[in-house]
């Protein structure tokens, strides 16, 4: 079992930052890949970020790539998603997500059937 929390969410101008934590309780963190989802309303889930075990690779969707970086530690249990030049509609619920199938190599977009563990979500409002 794998409890996920997020934390740094909030409300912020258009072309502003903010980085969002996942904070992971449970053992062997390394071997799940880790996502970021968000939600807009009355919107479907979507894909974000997600990263490798080790940390090594990454996928981006086309909306955030050269915008939003996520990384990892490890040793901390927690993945991050930086977020920078912030656009009104990136405005969303987000969500972290963690796949444990040891089958994610990071060549494509995490989907959502295949998450195991879902974290409560965090607020980002974009205000133009």
């Amino acid at each position: 079992q794998v409890q996920l929390v997020e934390s740094g969410g909030g409300l912020v101008q258009a072309g502003g930052s903010l980085r969002l934590s996942c904070a992971a309780s449970g053992r062997a963190f390394s071997l799940y890949a880790m996502g970021w989802f968000r939600q807009a309303p009355e919107k479907d889930r979507e894909f974000v970020a997600a990263i490798t075990g080790s940390g090594y690779s990454t996928y981006y969707a086309d909306s955030v790539k050269g915008r939003f970086t996520i990384w990892r530690d490890n040793t901390k249990n927690t993945v991050y998603l930086q977020m920078n030049t912030l656009k009104t509609e990136d405005t969303a619920v987000y969500y972290c997500a963690a796949d444990g199938a040891l089958t994610y190599t990071a060549a494509q977009a995490m989907a959502v059937s295949s998450i195991d563990y879902w974290g409560q979500g965090t607020q980002v409002t974009v205000s133009s």
